[in-house]
């Protein structure tokens, strides 16, 4: 049985949105059980109320939460009683527990993972790895490594984040081939700053991933790529400024939708249209981030996340644990022989 632990505090639907996408989890894959962190009574009340396998569940009980407000490296060592306290500590001391996944503070999931689970043998640090749609039906999904982990990264990380992300999603996603793009302001070879500068003949000369050069940010949902290489900083401004543009986009083409009856009759005959867009564009059908490079799995879900992406989230645990992406990620960085300033 695989187990997984899920932290059902801390998401703007907690805890009974994270609550109901486990409870389809353990409905939809046969050898799954799920370790609830959280308060015991409304878990179990949603647990019954909805008909759940209790022979596959878990609960402890953890009333307290760590918020967005709390200073992550404090609430991860003093908030004893809190769900993701208790969900690092099942994922750390329970061999039989193979992942996490979590709608909480993004910083205190990140500096539990680094502290409480440490680093896979030979990777010089985690990334965060989101999937997002494109609009290139050949290429349906782009990822990006690192969208925050790393605020500031030196050319072995980034050397790190490429071949990590490479692993993942072959592994994952069974791209055979994945093309991994280096972000930087151009898309010629001397475009970059001093640490693209310094990374991107190291990623030219690997053979075992297909890097394909510099990328523009304006290229990220064209299909250019498959995994897009950066620092934490740029990748998580690239994936926020990102999705704030298709965000005001879609807002933008609803006001003018209404702004007339023509434009509305119109819109009626776009209807399945539109509803495909909406959906191709919401996180929500999407599972979370993984944190690539610790010990175990980490999956961080949209603080927003409803059932859905919950249940895909854990679904995403699941596969990369069938798929020992981990030991794989071990063995590829360990091939890594080139001479880097670190």
């Amino acid at each position: 049985m695989t187990k997984i632990v899920v932290d059902v505090n801390g998401g703007d639907y907690s805890p009974s949105e994270p609550i109901l996408g486990a409870i389809k989890a353990i409905k939809n894959i046969e050898d799954l059980s799920i370790i609830f962190c959280g308060p015991k009574a409304e878990i179990e009340q949603v647990l019954t109320s909805n008909n759940c396998d209790m022979s596959r569940v878990e609960i402890i009980d953890a009333p307290d939460t760590i918020t967005n407000m709390d200073i992550p490296t404090v609430a991860i060592k003093q908030k004893t009683e809190s769900s993701m306290y208790h969900a690092f500590e099942q994922l750390r001391t329970n061999d039989e527990t193979c992942g996490l996944v979590s709608c909480g503070s993004t910083g205190a999931l990140l500096t539990g993972a680094f502290l409480r689970l440490g680093r896979i043998k030979g990777v010089s640090r985690p990334a965060l790895c989101p999937i997002l749609p494109t609009i290139n039906d050949e290429h349906p999904i782009v990822s990006i490594a690192d969208c925050g982990a790393n605020v500031d990264s030196k050319p072995i990380n980034l050397v790190h984040f490429a071949v990590m992300g490479n692993a993942y999603l072959k592994a994952v996603y069974g791209i055979e081939n994945p093309r991994i793009a280096l972000l930087s302001n151009g898309t010629e070879d001397k475009k970059g700053n001093e640490l693209t500068h310094a990374t991107f003949p190291i990623l030219k000369g690997l053979e075992d991933i297909n890097f394909v050069g510099n990328m523009e940010a304006r290229d990220l949902l064209n299909g250019v790529a498959d995994l897009i290489v950066t620092d934490g900083f740029a990748g998580n401004v690239l994936l926020k400024s990102t999705e704030g543009a298709v965000l005001n986009l879609l807002s933008l083409l609803k006001s003018e939708i209404k702004s007339s009856v023509v434009s509305s009759i119109g819109a009626l005959f776009m209807k399945k249209t539109f509803k495909n867009l909406k959906s191709k564009l919401d996180y929500n059908q999407k599972a979370g981030a993984v944190l690539l490079g610790t010990k175990k799995i980490v999956v961080k879900s949209h603080g927003n996340s409803k059932a859905e992406s919950i249940y895909l989230s854990i679904k995403l645990a699941y596969d990369m644990h069938k798929a020992n992406l981990c030991k794989i990620i071990e063995e590829e960085v360990s091939k890594v022989k080139v001479e880097v300033d670190e």
